[in-house]
Protein backbone atom coordinates (compact mmCIF):
# COMPACT_ATOMS: atom_id res chain seq x y z
CA UNK A 1 0.00 0.00 0.00
CA UNK A 2 1.43 3.46 -0.94
CA UNK A 3 1.40 6.10 1.93
CA UNK A 4 0.65 9.96 0.85
CA UNK A 5 3.16 12.91 1.61
CA UNK A 6 1.57 16.33 1.45
CA UNK A 7 4.11 18.97 0.94
CA UNK A 8 3.20 21.83 3.01
CA UNK A 9 5.40 24.00 0.67
CA UNK A 10 1.63 24.58 -0.88
CA UNK A 11 -0.06 25.08 2.27
CA UNK A 12 -1.73 28.29 3.50
CA UNK A 13 0.17 29.49 5.74
CA UNK A 14 -2.28 31.64 7.27
CA UNK A 15 -4.39 28.33 8.19
CA UNK A 16 -1.22 25.89 8.39
CA UNK A 17 -2.51 24.50 11.58
CA UNK A 18 -5.84 23.56 10.63
CA UNK A 19 -5.14 22.58 6.76
CA UNK A 20 -2.41 19.95 8.99
CA UNK A 21 -5.04 18.71 10.96
CA UNK A 22 -7.26 18.10 7.80
CA UNK A 23 -4.55 16.24 6.25
CA UNK A 24 -4.08 13.70 8.92
CA UNK A 25 -8.18 13.65 9.45
CA UNK A 26 -7.97 12.43 5.85
CA UNK A 27 -5.32 9.88 6.74
CA UNK A 28 -2.14 10.88 5.50
CA UNK A 29 0.69 9.57 6.75
CA UNK A 30 3.49 11.01 5.63
CA UNK A 31 3.90 15.54 6.08
CA UNK A 32 6.46 16.39 3.41
CA UNK A 33 8.92 19.33 4.80
CA UNK A 34 10.87 21.14 1.96
CA UNK A 35 13.88 23.51 3.67
CA UNK A 36 15.39 25.62 0.44
CA UNK A 37 18.45 27.38 1.23
CA UNK A 38 18.29 29.92 -1.75
CA UNK A 39 21.76 28.16 -3.53
CA UNK A 40 21.18 24.90 -4.43
CA UNK A 41 17.50 25.90 -5.59
CA UNK A 42 16.76 29.21 -6.32
CA UNK A 43 14.44 29.26 -3.74
CA UNK A 44 14.28 29.76 0.00
CA UNK A 45 11.56 28.15 2.16
CA UNK A 46 11.61 27.65 6.23
CA UNK A 47 14.30 26.61 8.83
CA UNK A 48 13.62 23.90 11.80
CA UNK A 49 12.07 26.64 14.01
CA UNK A 50 9.07 26.80 11.66
CA UNK A 51 8.14 22.93 11.69
CA UNK A 52 9.52 22.82 15.02
CA UNK A 53 6.20 24.95 15.80
CA UNK A 54 3.56 22.55 14.17
CA UNK A 55 5.46 19.27 15.39
CA UNK A 56 3.21 18.90 18.75
CA UNK A 57 0.43 19.33 17.07
CA UNK A 58 0.72 16.08 14.71
CA UNK A 59 2.31 12.74 15.00
CA UNK A 60 2.16 12.54 11.37
CA UNK A 61 5.97 10.88 9.65
CA UNK A 62 7.71 14.63 9.24
CA UNK A 63 9.47 13.68 5.64
CA UNK A 64 12.05 16.76 6.21
CA UNK A 65 13.70 17.50 2.30
CA UNK A 66 16.70 19.22 2.30
CA UNK A 67 17.31 20.73 -0.55
CA UNK A 68 20.34 22.88 0.99
CA UNK A 69 24.37 22.26 -0.02
CA UNK A 70 26.54 20.68 3.57
CA UNK A 71 23.15 19.43 4.50
CA UNK A 72 25.89 17.70 7.30
CA UNK A 73 25.80 21.04 9.22
CA UNK A 74 21.91 20.89 9.99
CA UNK A 75 21.08 17.26 10.83
CA UNK A 76 21.50 18.00 14.52
CA UNK A 77 18.62 20.99 14.30
CA UNK A 78 15.98 19.57 12.28
CA UNK A 79 16.80 15.98 14.24
CA UNK A 80 16.15 18.09 17.32
CA UNK A 81 12.92 19.81 15.57
CA UNK A 82 11.42 16.53 15.28
CA UNK A 83 12.18 14.97 11.79
CA UNK A 84 11.23 11.18 11.63
CA UNK A 85 13.16 10.93 7.83
CA UNK A 86 15.84 13.18 6.57
CA UNK A 87 16.49 13.36 2.29
CA UNK A 88 19.82 14.70 1.33
CA UNK A 89 20.47 15.54 -2.12
CA UNK A 90 23.41 13.17 -4.37
CA UNK A 91 23.93 16.81 -5.89
CA UNK A 92 24.76 19.27 -2.74
CA UNK A 93 27.35 17.41 -1.52
CA UNK A 94 30.70 15.40 -1.64
CA UNK A 95 30.28 13.63 2.18
CA UNK A 96 27.33 12.07 1.12
CA UNK A 97 27.21 8.82 2.81
CA UNK A 98 28.86 10.25 6.05
CA UNK A 99 25.73 12.41 5.74
CA UNK A 100 23.53 9.60 5.84
CA UNK A 101 25.26 7.43 8.73
CA UNK A 102 24.74 10.79 10.67
CA UNK A 103 21.24 10.67 10.21
CA UNK A 104 20.58 7.03 11.06
CA UNK A 105 23.21 7.79 14.30
CA UNK A 106 20.35 10.32 15.53
CA UNK A 107 17.74 7.73 15.41
CA UNK A 108 15.95 8.77 12.46
CA UNK A 109 15.69 7.30 8.64
CA UNK A 110 17.76 8.74 5.62
CA UNK A 111 17.22 9.21 2.24
CA UNK A 112 18.62 10.53 -0.66
CA UNK A 113 17.04 12.18 -3.31
CA UNK A 114 18.44 12.88 -7.17
CA UNK A 115 17.44 14.99 -9.90
CA UNK A 116 14.98 14.68 -13.26
CA UNK A 117 18.33 14.73 -15.10
CA UNK A 118 20.65 12.63 -13.03
CA UNK A 119 21.23 8.64 -13.84
CA UNK A 120 19.74 6.82 -11.21
CA UNK A 121 22.46 4.48 -11.26
CA UNK A 122 24.38 7.05 -8.68
CA UNK A 123 22.42 5.71 -6.20
CA UNK A 124 23.90 2.30 -5.67
CA UNK A 125 26.55 2.96 -3.56
CA UNK A 126 24.07 4.51 -0.85
CA UNK A 127 21.73 1.39 -0.28
CA UNK A 128 23.31 -0.29 2.58
CA UNK A 129 22.73 3.53 4.22
CA UNK A 130 19.59 4.08 3.24
CA UNK A 131 15.54 4.13 3.90
CA UNK A 132 14.01 5.66 1.28
CA UNK A 133 15.54 7.39 -2.31
CA UNK A 134 13.31 10.25 -3.70
CA UNK A 135 13.10 10.91 -7.13
CA UNK A 136 12.22 14.39 -8.28
CA UNK A 137 9.80 14.83 -11.14
CA UNK A 138 10.02 18.30 -11.28
CA UNK A 139 13.45 20.18 -10.68
CA UNK A 140 13.42 21.36 -7.52
CA UNK A 141 12.66 24.52 -5.45
CA UNK A 142 9.49 25.24 -6.48
CA UNK A 143 5.69 23.66 -5.93
CA UNK A 144 3.31 23.59 -8.78
CA UNK A 145 5.21 22.38 -11.43
CA UNK A 146 4.26 19.99 -14.31
CA UNK A 147 5.35 16.42 -14.04
CA UNK A 148 8.54 15.33 -15.83
CA UNK A 149 7.67 12.05 -17.82
CA UNK A 150 11.19 10.82 -17.54
CA UNK A 151 10.90 10.63 -14.03
CA UNK A 152 9.35 7.20 -14.90
CA UNK A 153 12.28 5.70 -16.23
CA UNK A 154 14.06 6.98 -12.79
CA UNK A 155 11.68 5.00 -10.46
CA UNK A 156 11.79 2.38 -13.05
CA UNK A 157 15.62 2.40 -12.39
CA UNK A 158 15.12 3.03 -8.71
CA UNK A 159 13.18 -0.04 -8.46
CA UNK A 160 15.45 -2.34 -9.87
CA UNK A 161 18.52 -1.31 -7.79
CA UNK A 162 16.31 -2.02 -4.61
CA UNK A 163 15.19 -5.25 -5.31
CA UNK A 164 19.08 -6.68 -6.45
CA UNK A 165 20.01 -4.88 -3.32
CA UNK A 166 17.56 -6.71 -1.01
CA UNK A 167 17.33 -3.69 1.15
CA UNK A 168 13.92 -2.51 2.10
CA UNK A 169 14.22 0.94 0.76
CA UNK A 170 11.18 2.75 0.02
CA UNK A 171 10.73 5.12 -3.39
CA UNK A 172 9.00 8.18 -3.21
CA UNK A 173 8.28 10.32 -5.98
CA UNK A 174 7.95 14.48 -5.68
CA UNK A 175 6.66 16.49 -8.52
CA UNK A 176 3.40 17.29 -10.33
CA UNK A 177 1.49 14.43 -9.11
CA UNK A 178 -1.79 14.32 -8.35
CA UNK A 179 -5.06 11.17 -8.62
CA UNK A 180 -4.79 11.98 -12.51
CA UNK A 181 -1.12 10.77 -13.22
CA UNK A 182 -0.30 8.72 -9.78
CA UNK A 183 -0.52 5.73 -11.28
CA UNK A 184 2.44 6.32 -14.08
CA UNK A 185 4.75 5.96 -10.77
CA UNK A 186 3.01 3.76 -8.71
CA UNK A 187 2.94 1.59 -11.50
CA UNK A 188 6.73 0.92 -11.25
CA UNK A 189 7.37 0.47 -7.80
CA UNK A 190 7.12 4.23 -5.97
CA UNK A 191 4.94 3.67 -2.92
CA UNK A 192 5.36 7.20 -1.59
CA UNK A 193 3.79 9.76 -2.82
CA UNK A 194 4.48 13.82 -2.62
CA UNK A 195 1.57 15.91 -3.61
CA UNK A 196 1.45 19.48 -3.06
CA UNK A 197 -0.71 21.78 -5.24
CA UNK A 198 -2.99 18.48 -5.68
CA UNK A 199 -3.78 18.13 -1.94
CA UNK A 200 -3.33 21.81 -0.85
CA UNK A 201 -4.95 23.53 -3.79
CA UNK A 202 -8.34 21.38 -3.89
CA UNK A 203 -11.58 21.87 -3.47
CA UNK A 204 -11.79 19.23 -0.77
CA UNK A 205 -8.44 17.98 0.85
CA UNK A 206 -9.88 15.30 2.16
CA UNK A 207 -11.49 13.69 -1.37
CA UNK A 208 -8.08 14.77 -3.28
CA UNK A 209 -6.08 12.60 -0.95
CA UNK A 210 -8.52 10.04 -1.15
CA UNK A 211 -8.81 9.55 -4.67
CA UNK A 212 -4.56 9.84 -5.29
CA UNK A 213 -4.30 6.83 -2.66
CA UNK A 214 -6.98 4.99 -3.95
CA UNK A 215 -5.96 5.38 -7.81
CA UNK A 216 -2.11 4.91 -6.29
CA UNK A 217 -2.79 1.52 -4.46
CA UNK A 218 -4.71 0.31 -7.71
CA UNK A 219 -1.65 0.17 -9.83
CA UNK A 220 0.88 -0.07 -7.39
CA UNK A 221 3.27 -2.63 -8.11
CA UNK A 222 5.81 -4.70 -5.77
CA UNK A 223 8.27 -6.27 -7.83
CA UNK A 224 9.11 -5.56 -11.00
Amino acid sequence: MIKIAPSILSADFSKLGDQILKTKEAGAEYLHIDVMDGIFVPNISFGAPVYKCIRKMTDQFFDVHLMIVDPLRYIDAFAAAGADGITIHHEACDNRIETLQYIRSKGIKAAVSIKPKTDPQVLKPYLPFIDMILIMSVEPGFGGQSFIPTAIDSVKAAKKLVDESGFDIDIEVDGGLSAKNVDLVTSVGANVIVAGSAVFGAPDMGEAIKEIRENGDKTYCTKL
